[in-house]
C-alpha cells in the first residue's frame, strides 16, 4: 500500500492464482497455503463474504494494471480497495454485525485514513518505483509537468498536495473514531492506537513541508508507546463522538456491498 511495488511482470497470473486460492478458501477446500486456509476459517466464523475479499483483490488489480487516479474520487476508490475494504473485514473480525452498515462505514474510514497517510509519506519512494497516487487533476492544478512531480524544484507544490492528503486523512480519521467507540474495549484501544500512530505520520509529513521527503518519516518506539497510552485513556473514557460534517467519500461510493 503506497510503497515500492517491485517487478509487476506476471501480475495477471498472480491475480488469477490469488482469486483461485481465495475461492477455494471460501469453499472450505484445503488450499495448501496456511494463509488462505486461515482466511477460510475466519471467513466462516466472522461472516466475511467472497465479495468482500474481491473488493480487496481489486486493489491488487489496480496496481498490477499500473493504474493512476484522475481525480480525488479515483484516489479514494484506490484507498477503498487497498485499505478501506480491509477495515470492513477487520470490523467483522472484531465482532461488528454484518448488518451494522454505519459502523462498517466507519471502519472503512479508518482504512482510508491509513492509506492517505501512507501515500503522503511515500510520494518519493512511489515515484522511484514508477508509481504515482496523486490525482492527475491535482498535478494539473499545480502546473506540474507529467512525470516531474518528484523533481526538487516542485517540492513546495508536493508539500501542498501532501497537505491536501493529510486534510482528507484527518476527516476520515475523525469519522473512524465514531465507529471505534462502539467496539469492545480491547478492539477500541487497538484501533485508536493505530489511528493515532498513522495520524501522527501524516501530520509529521505536513509539518515538514517541502523537507518531508529528505528522510523517511516514521514513528519512534517511544512515540508509539505514548500514542498507545493516550489511546488507552481515550478508549477507557469512551465519550460518544459526533461530527458536524462527515467525509465526502465513503465505502458506499466504491462498493456494491450494502
Amino acid at each position: 500500500m503506497g510503497g515500492a511495488l517491485g517487478d509487476q511482470s506476471g501480475a495477471a497470473e498472480r491475480l488469477a492464482h490469488i482469486r483461485a486460492m481465495t475461492a477455494g478458501a471460501f469453499a472450505g477446500e484445503p488450499t495448501g497455503d496456511p494463509a488462505f486456509d486461515a482466511l477460510g476459517v475466519v471467513a466462516r466464523e466472522c461472516g466475511i463474504t467472497p465479495a468482500m475479499a474481491e473488493d480487496v483483490i481489486a486493489g491488487f488489480a489496480l496496481d498490477a494494471d499500473e493504474w493512476r487516479p484522475r481525480g480525488e474520487g479515483d484516489l479514494l476508490r484506490y484507498c477503498y480497495h487497498v485499505a478501506g475494504a480491509v477495515g470492513v473485514m477487520m470490523a467483522l473480525v472484531m465482532g461488528v454485525r454484518a448488518d451494522d452498515a454505519d459502523t462498517l462505514d466507519r471502519a472503512c474510514d479508518l482504512g482510508f485514513a491509513f492509506q492517505l497517510a501512507n501515500i503522503a509519506r511515500d510520494i518519493i519512494e512511489d515515484d522511484a518505483a514508477g508509481r504515482c497516487y496523486l490525482p492527475v487533476d491535482w498535478l494539473v492544478e499545480e502546473d506540474i509537468e507529467p512525470g516531474q512531480h518528484a523533481k526538487p524544484h516542485h517540492r513546495q507544490e508536493l508539500a501542498d498536495m501532501a497537505a491536501r492528503l493529510v486534510a482528507l486523512m484527518e476527516s476520515h480519521e475523525a469519522a473512524a473514531r465514531i465507529g471505534a467507540a462502539r467496539l469492545p474495549f480491547r478492539s477500541r484501544w487497538a484501533v485508536l492506537s493505530a489511528a493515532r500512530i498513522y495520524g501522527a505520520i501524516g501530520r509529521e509529513v505536513r509539518r515538514h513541508g517541502p523537507e518531508a521527503w529528505d528522510r523517511r518519516v516514521f514513528t519512534s518506539k517511544g512515540a508509539k508507546i505514548r500514542h498507545a497510552a493516550a489511546a488507552f485513556c481515550e478508549a477507557a473514557i469512551n465519550r460518544p463522538r459526533t461530527l458536524a460534517q462527515m467525509p465526502r467519500w465513503s465505502r458506499r461510493d466504491f462498493s456494491a456491498l450494502p
